[in-house]
């Protein structure tokens, strides 16, 4: 499971005093070797002190020309946020660095999950990042999608997310997805099976993504292993990581589950307590808005089951 931070202090070291000789962007990791994507776009191959371990792609780097070998990276930026998961001691780990935009990928097979697409937009807010919702095999939908399924979708759109409905197989809103990387550093999130690759494929067609065979339950397999940074036209990137494909919202309590329920906000500012856990409070405004329509019903009964799953753990 795959965690979210925000803050930096616990996940990178400050770039030091002295003034960098070079700055870039790192594009993937291979152990202690990096490529680094300098200010010229070119691609540099560095290597990593041991004290940057947690260099992840998307970081921000400070690096130097060696006239031995590689150069070498010598400190990493303050990071805007970053996208976690504990290694095989449990720590947590950096798999991608400074992301503007969750691209959330939903289909029609395998069936979305309403659930754990609330859980990504959590994640999302959490991290001060823009989530966009892409609902692919569009073709399926007369055959599987209910209308519980629609009325989700128009729940989502009623509190200010964006849908793209496409087909991957024959291009149908990649022109949309595009448009919407520009000028931001977009990672694509979503259940196994449900078209990720063949997107990014699309979006990125000079790129060979292999995509994974799809079994008859509907669900997929992973097929790249590393975290990778690609420029997209507009100045905008992709990181593409099966590590954070479907990460799921680990060691959020209550109250991060709670803020990350952006339909809330204001109404959470009337209740009667400041701690109000909006689920069963004299006076709770949340619910009382969820009562008259005031905001989605489905999405503030999912909010009550995500609390009781969190109790039940």
């Amino acid at each position: 499971m795959s965690r979210i931070r925000s803050k930096n202090k616990d996940n990178t070291t400050a770039a030091k005093k002295q003034k960098c000789q070079h700055r870039g962007r790192v594009v993937t990791r291979y152990g202690a070797e990096l490529i680094v994507l300098n200010e010229q776009n070119e691609s540099i191959r560095c290597t990593a002190r041991r004290k940057f371990e947690n260099i992840a792609c998307g970081d921000q780097v400070c690096w130097q020309s060696s006239k031995h070998g590689n150069a070498i990276v010598t400190s990493i930026l303050p990071r805007k946020n970053a996208l976690t998961r504990p290694d095989r001691r449990g720590q947590p780990k950096a798999i991608a660095a400074n992301v503007d935009q969750i691209i959330i990928v939903c289909s029609w097979l395998p069936k979305p999950s309403w659930m754990l697409v609330d859980q990504y937009m959590i994640a999302a807010h959490l991290i001060g990042a823009e989530a966009l919702l892409v609902i692919n095999k569009a073709d399926l939908s007369e055959q599987y999608a209910t209308e519980k399924d629609w009325q989700a979708l128009r729940e989502y759109e009623s509190i200010g997310y964006k849908i793209i409905q496409t087909n991957a197989l024959i291009g149908k809103g990649i022109a949309e997805i595009q448009q919407g990387l520009a000028h931001k550093t977009s990672i694509f999130v979503g259940q196994s099976g449900v078209g990720k690759s063949s997107i990014i494929g699309q979006v990125l067609p000079d790129l060979d993504i292999k995509i994974g065979e799809i079994s008859q339950s509907g669900e997929g397999k992973h097929t790249t292993t590393t975290a990778d940074l690609y420029r997209v036209m507009g100045d905008g990137f992709v990181i593409d990581s099966p590590g954070v494909r479907d990460f799921a919202l680990a060691n959020a309590d209550a109250e991060a589950i709670r803020n990350g329920y952006r339909e809330f906000e204001h109404y959470a500012s009337l209740c009667r307590f400041n701690n109000c856990t909006h689920t069963h409070e004299p006076r709770c405004q949340v619910k009382l808005a969820a009562e008259n329509g005031d905001i989605p019903a489905g999405r503030y009964r999912r909010y009550l089951a995500k609390l009781e799953l969190l109790a039940a753990e």
